[in-house]
């Protein structure tokens, strides 16, 4: 069974950017598909960003134009870059694998019930 761990979460101010990592054990992180989710306070989790083996991506509308998931294939990682962060970006990031099925075969990369493992998550914290 593979696990996942995210990183590079952080306190930071509007209009600035981070880079967040989903680290995999146990399995290639460019074989599988990979999504990155959040849960605001006080709401629901959410699917923002998700990336086929083939490379195919997929975004929230909230997210579009500012965040860019991509396979690292050096460092085998699904990195999360996220531009002109803004105060409603503030949530903890959770990724998360498919590894029982192809991606082929998914058509919703943002329902959660497909994945399978998931990381503890990272705090990301945009506040003037």
């Amino acid at each position: 069974q593979g696990r996942l761990m995210e990183s590079g979460g952080d306190s930071v101010q509007p209009g600035e950017s981070l880079r967040l990592s989903c680290a995999p054990s146990g399995f290639t992180a460019s074989s599988y598909c990979v999504g990155w989710f959040r849960r605001a306070p006080g709401k629901e989790r959410e699917g923002i960003a998700a990336i086929r083996s083939n490379g195919g991506t997929v975004y929230a509308e909230s997210v579009k134009g500012r965040f860019s998931i991509s396979h690292e294939n050096s460092k085998n990682t699904v990195d999360l870059q996220m531009n002109n962060l803004i105060p409603a970006d503030t949530a903890m990031y959770y990724c998360a694998a498919i590894l029982t099925r192809s991606c082929s075969l998914i058509q919703n990369l943002f329902e959660e019930r497909v994945y399978g493992p998931w990381g503890p998550g990272t705090q990301v914290t945009v506040s003037s």
